[in-house]
């Protein structure tokens, strides 16, 4: 193990990888160690008979900061992976028989929302798409791109950018801004879910997260051939040729931290089980805040990171060993008769959702990812969940187990499971929390249920520990794939510029 580094990044994770090449391709000597066996963290993989599958994010948006980080490193996305487009996309169901299928090309989902829900709807889609393309163009460069967004920083935008920045609908809710553009309610069911994606609640996260409809529906969702995890490793080959040191098994148990100079290394327990303490004036925290908090700082080093955020929603989530069919769609949502309870489950009531919404990503057609021999390929399924309540005090097998019960009964009470299919992998909210540390099992780091949200998380560089940054989910500007490769970039740039 290497001694001396310029700079040290916790975790192999999106964000990690992100600022690993960036500082790498600026000529510094960085040194990447995963407590896991391999890069990706939340974007991982397991086997089963042979068979390899994900076991995290499932679709990538935003391609545009993918290209831009292979283009900083001196390649191409096209060099480096295949992305593959869904016909249709998603399909969406519902208990009436209601059904509407989302395409790559948004003329043809047009269409399809005029079969299915008529001219009307088609004319309120049309409306709340632009109303979604709006808020996007203004939060993207004030609240999603560059250094994390304080109320000062928004007050000198002067009167021109604040008439701009007030197009993000901040005082609205999620519902309030779709049930203002939407009154068809399978629609409206549609937008809702968008909540999901960043982990919150649409009953209460403000009206800009509405943006993420027009991410998805408007600049389009893909799928990498051979599956998601092929960006982390895609991201590690091209971090090696750059240099980058990575070392997989050796966990970080404690940043050193001088109350004067800032840091000056971490101590590392190898596979070996020995320790080490390596020497760098940066380190880079890819892993959930609350963990750099409780655990990697000492109890007597002030950080002035504030108190933890309420968490994002979690998720129950298989391997459904399922039978090829070509009338499976890339990504199927089934929804309940009454979504909303879901969000007052999850989030009101802190308890699995009674008759969850069911997602599934058959990994053959959305990733081109192989099947068994016997002619079935693996499905993924995702139900969503609260996180857990504290580290300290989690949920017990049987817990997750009715759950489990319920999520599968649904699925084959409206044939999406099959007689003769099985479970042959789960990850409970449980689970999630003890492989990640501080995340209490939550996906997407903090939740962004208030209209402050955007303005409490944390800052990607650390004011009050000179050489320390954040690069996660859990930091600016949240989470999900392509923010942690933007929340990555920020912490590269602002270790390069302090000195």
């Amino acid at each position: 193990m290497k001694s001396q580094c310029d700079v040290v990044v916790i975790g192999a994770g999106a964000g990690g990888l992100a600022s690993a090449l960036r500082l790498a391709k600026n000529g510094k000597k960085v040194c990447v160690y995963e407590a896991m066996e391999g890069p990706g963290g939340k974007i991982g993989t397991s086997i089963f008979e042979g068979v390899e599958f994900d076991t995290g994010p499932s679709l990538l948006t935003m391609r545009e900061h993918v290209e831009e980080l292979f283009d900083y490193c001196g390649t191409t996305m096209e060099a480096e992976l295949e992305l593959v487009e869904h016909e249709p996309g998603f399909r969406y169901l519902w208990t009436d028989g209601a059904k509407f299928d989302v395409y790559p090309d948004v003329e043809r989902t047009r269409q399809d929302v005029r079969e299915s829900f008529g001219s009307k709807a088609l004319d309120e889609f049309d409306a709340f798409l632009s109303y979604s393309k709006d808020i996007w163009e203004a939060a993207l460069p004030n609240f999603v791109e560059g250094e994390a967004p304080s109320f000062g920083s928004i007050l000198k935008l002067g009167v021109t950018k604040l008439k701009e920045v007030s197009r993000i609908d901040p005082f609205r809710s999620m519902l309030q801004g779709i049930e203002r553009h939407i009154s068809e309610p399978h629609l409206r069911d549609v937008m809702m879910r968008y909540a999901t994606y960043n982990g919150s609640n649409a009953l209460s996260a403000p009206a800009t997260l509405n943006c993420i409809a027009w991410v998805e529906l408007g600049l389009g969702g893909y799928g990498i051939r051979g599956g998601m995890s092929a960006l982390p490793l895609a991201l590690e080959r091209v971090g090696k040729r750059l240099g980058v040191e990575f070392y997989y098994g050796h966990r970080v148990e404690s940043i050193v931290v001088d109350s004067k100079r800032g840091v000056e290394g971490v101590k590392v327990r190898t596979p070996q089980g020995d320790t080490d303490v390596v020497r760098a004036t940066k380190v880079v925290v890819n892993a959930d805040v609350a963990h750099l908090k409780q655990s990697l700082l000492g109890e007597d080093v002030h950080h002035g990171m504030g108190e933890d955020l309420t968490p994002s929603m979690s998720g129950w989530t298989a391997i459904l060993k399922a039978r090829a069919r070509e009338d499976r769609a890339s990504h199927t949502v089934l929804f309940p008769e009454r979504y909303r309870d879901e969000f007052e489950d999850i989030f009101e009531r802190n308890r699995p959702p009674k008759t969850p919404t069911i997602y599934m990503c058959d990994q053959s057609k959305a990733h081109g990812r192989e099947g068994w021999d016997d002619g079935t390929v693996p499905v993924f399924v995702m139900a969503n969940a609260p996180c857990e309540p504290r580290e300290e005090r989690t949920q017990t097998d049987e817990y997750w187990s009715r759950y489990r019960e319920v999520v599968t009964q649904r699925m084959r009470e409206f044939q999406l499971m099959k007689e003769g299919e099985e479970i042959v992998w789960e990850r409970t909210p449980t689970q999630l929390a003890t492989q990640f540390p501080g995340s209490r099992g939550a996906i997407y780091g903090a939740a962004s249920n208030t209209q402050t949200a955007a303005f409490k998380r944390p800052a990607n560089r650390v004011k009050s520990i000179k050489g320390l940054y954040l690069a996660s989910g859990s930091a600016h500007p949240g989470g999900g794939v392509p923010l942690c490769l933007l929340s990555g970039k920020v912490a590269a740039e602002s270790a390069l510029s302090d000195r």
